[in-house]
């Protein structure tokens, strides 16, 4: 029997449900967030993010189409260079996306509902299907304009755009870890990867190297993405020195210390 004289019922209160697909709903928010913040406040900012790879993979066919006849792999210069700078673009710019996440998502980590992951998240999904995007249109672009003979094979093609993600996600994480608790990281990281451009296959082959340097750059992971994705446009090059366990065990090894540093370092990085 109820102790209220009037017999009405209790009140139960409306917001006693949890909101369905939170964790959707914020990525998705943090997502648009993400998008109006890195291109809509500046002119043309999403055609910059395909301009910018362009220019510099034009500068590299223009640069070496003076010195040779020929690149060192097909007929064609900006085919030749896209392959090699198109991974090494990808992991940049992933990798420096998502190392900056928590600082960038600051405010808003504050609240109880956006936990770490979604800002993560949010950084890395809407950088992948940007860089995703240019790789496409620039490929789409170079087969259109230029007479490059390729047969694409489009298995190793996905392969390495999928691995170059990974790769970034994992050391973005990492970063993301590192760039909050040691500051002077950041410039520390931005001096180790500068050398990147040069070890990592945009504009030669790995087989046409020294024994001794082939021994130390097979260790630069980006270099096995530069040999599958030129596998993929290019029928006639085998490269066997590729390792996509290599490749794969270091991205998700990565990924796996984040997730464990970030878990427990987040908070200590939100307070500083």
């Amino acid at each position: 029997m109820s102790s209220d004289p009037t017999g009405a019922a209790p009140l139960v209160p409306t917001n006693f449900k949890r909101r369905r697909f939170a964790t959707g709903r914020t990525v998705v928010a943090l997502l648009l967030r993400e998008m109006s913040t890195q291109y809509g406040n500046s002119p043309g900012g999403y055609i910059w993010a395909l301009v910018e790879p362009l220019g510099a993979i034009l500068m590299l066919s223009l640069a070496f189409s003076l010195l040779v006849r020929n690149p060192p792999l097909g007929n064609d210069f900006l085919l030749f260079y896209a392959t090699g700078f198109i991974p090494l673009n990808i992991f940049l710019s992933i990798h420096q996306a998502i190392g900056g996440a928590l600082g960038f998502s600051k405010p808003l980590l504050m609240y109880p509902t956006v936990t770490w992951l979604d800002a993560v998240t949010a950084r890395f999904l809407l950088n992948s299907l940007s860089q995703a995007m240019v790789a496409y249109l620039l490929f789409t672009g170079i087969s259109i304009l230029s007479d490059t003979r390729s047969v694409l094979n489009m298995v190793p093609i996905i392969l390495a755009i999928t691995e170059a993600m990974l790769l970034a996600l994992g050391v973005g994480m990492v970063n993301c870890v590192l760039f909050g608790l040691f500051p002077i990281w950041s410039q520390v990281w931005g001096i180790l990867t500068r050398p990147l451009f040069l070890a990592s296959g945009v504009f030669f082959l790995y087989e046409g190297l020294p024994p001794m340097v082939q021994s130390l750059l097979w260790y630069n992971p980006i270099i096995h993405l530069t040999g599958t994705l030129r596998d993929g446009f290019y029928p006639t090059y085998n490269p066997t020195y590729i390792s996509h366990l290599y490749v794969l065990g270091l991205s998700l090894g990565m990924i796996l210390l984040g997730m464990i540093l970030l878990g427990r370092y987040h908070r200590d990085i939100l307070n500083r």
